[in-house]
């Protein structure tokens, strides 16, 4: 390990190969996709090559598990947010060439979706500044909690706690009748 944190390209090599298919495996049991799976491992090995510094020198095979499992988590959580988009974007088209559709309809339903993005970013307002912080990383600015972490100088474990708490806050002091 001592090798690797002073710039030891082969021993971090050996590293990898080590841990090669047991991060695959951890990977592909999240994500089942082969090809996805192997992207996400060499990533993963990216990641922990940047992150070594931050290693505490506890579990190696059990901090490097969490890093896999984090990316792949990520990935997929990416992956569906894409697909729901590409869905949200087919129905758009769809509704543009339906006949059935009138255009004031169209106008009123985008002065709503203005109106509601607006109210939810005036309510932002209302957030703790430190929930608020990562909740327009995680959610706007789709970071995973690895690049919030790294960025607010945190850990992924305070990432985690932030966006519960902020979850939680939400549920108490917001009600339905505020978004009609």
């Amino acid at each position: 390990m001592k090798r690797i944190l002073i710039g030891d390209e082969a021993a971090f090599r050996q590293l990898m190969s080590l841990y090669r298919t047991y991060i695959y495996q951890v990977i592909y049991s999240v994500l089942r996709h082969p090809k996805d799976a192997e992207d996400i491992t060499q990533e993963t090995f990216v990641t922990i090559y940047f992150s070594l510094p931050h290693y505490q020198g506890k579990g190696l095979k059990a901090w490097m598990t969490r890093i896999a499992t984090n990316k792949a988590i990520d990935y997929k959580r990416r992956a569906f947010k894409k697909r729901e988009e590409s869905t949200d974007e087919m129905e758009a088209v769809a509704s543009t060439f339906s006949v059935h559709v009138a255009a004031s309809t169209d106008i009123e339903e985008t002065l709503i979706r203005k109106e509601r993005k607006e109210l939810v970013v005036q309510m932002m307002t209302q957030l703790p500044p430190n929930y608020r912080k990562t909740v327009e990383l995680y959610y706007f600015y789709d970071k995973t909690y690895q690049d919030i972490a790294e960025e607010e100088g945190i850990s992924v474990k305070t990432v985690e706690s932030r966006l519960y708490r902020a979850k939680q806050w939400v549920r108490a002091n917001w009600k339905e009748e505020d978004f009609k």
